[in-house]
């Protein structure tokens, strides 16, 4: 496989139409948003749906949802004890942890588990890191009454739980930025084949993840914007190539209702090109 020799930087346009692109449990599952009203998706989130993508691919993965679990563990220190147990030097855990699972040699991970009796405690720093994505624009959350036709609970009246409330986003523009370090993928083992798989996971983020809350198409990736420095720490900082997307709405009057709504535009790098891969 080869190494990768080449800082990566990337940033994707999500388009959310009549969805829950992220919902906030402390606040009865609304849509994420700040005090500006712009919506939020958390990284953590956007790393889920990395890691289903992977799963779906055919990589081993370490945090599997429960819904998705491939081996029969129900927990992480037990998937872990599956490959580790025995395992006393950290250096030697580290690494069979990264050949072992893609989303550890990805994102990182902290094994330490009270079930694990060896004491052994490690900590893995993963060369992928991911944004909390924020929509471009202030998005409007729309709420909307449900019921259930029938009781949970057996009982001649309609029960409490029959009722409930649905929280929509109506258009949201996110952009999701993310990096990956050439220096901490030498110590994971991660490839230029796993930054391959990881542009694969993002252009087709939304595939296998439809639900009540986020119908068949909508939720899309838009744009994918990719680059590929020449040098292992880059031509430009992070934030400098991630800023250099610019996406404005065309109409400064009214909230924009999609993508056609805003014009996307970037500034030029002398010496550093993206790749730009339109969503499926």
């Amino acid at each position: 496989m080869a190494v990768l020799n080449n800082k990566i930087d990337f940033a994707a346009l999500v388009s959310v139409s009549k969805a829950n692109s992220n919902g906030d449990p402390l606040n009865g599952n609304r849509p994420r948003t700040d005090y500006n009203g712009l919506g939020e998706i958390s990284d953590v989130c956007i790393k889920r749906k990395i890691r289903n993508r992977m799963q779906d691919l055919g990589n081993a993965i370490f945090v599997q949802s429960d819904d998705r679990c491939d081996d029969g563990f129900k927990s992480l220190s037990e998937r872990a004890a599956s490959v580790l147990k025995g395992i006393k030097d950290k250096e030697a855990y580290a690494n069979t942890a990264c050949e072992t699972w893609m989303d550890v040699r990805s994102f990182g991970q902290v094994f330490a588990f009270k079930s694990d009796k060896s004491g052994v405690s490690v900590g893995v720093r993963g060369p992928v890191s991911i944004h909390q994505a924020v929509s471009v624009s202030p998005v409007e959350v729309e709420s909307m009454q449900i019921t259930k036709s029938v009781n949970g609970e057996p009982g001649e009246k309609r029960a409490s739980d029959t009722m409930g409330m649905k929280h929509f986003v109506r258009f949201g523009l996110y952009m999701v930025k993310g990096s990956i370090n050439v220096q901490l993928a030498e110590k994971t083992g991660f490839t230029q084949e796993d930054a391959a798989v990881i542009k694969e996971c993002l252009r087709t983020l939304f595939v296998n993840d439809a639900s009540s809350a986020r119908p068949e198409g909508s939720m899309e990736v838009v744009k994918l914007f990719w680059w590929q420095h020449n040098c292992k720490d880059g031509q430009y900082s992070s934030a400098k190539v991630h800023r250099s997307v610019h996406v404005t709405p065309k109409d400064t009057s009214a909230l924009p209702s999609c993508v056609e709504d805003y014009t996307i535009t970037l500034d030029e790098l002398p010496g550093l090109v993206p790749e730009i891969i339109d969503g499926i």
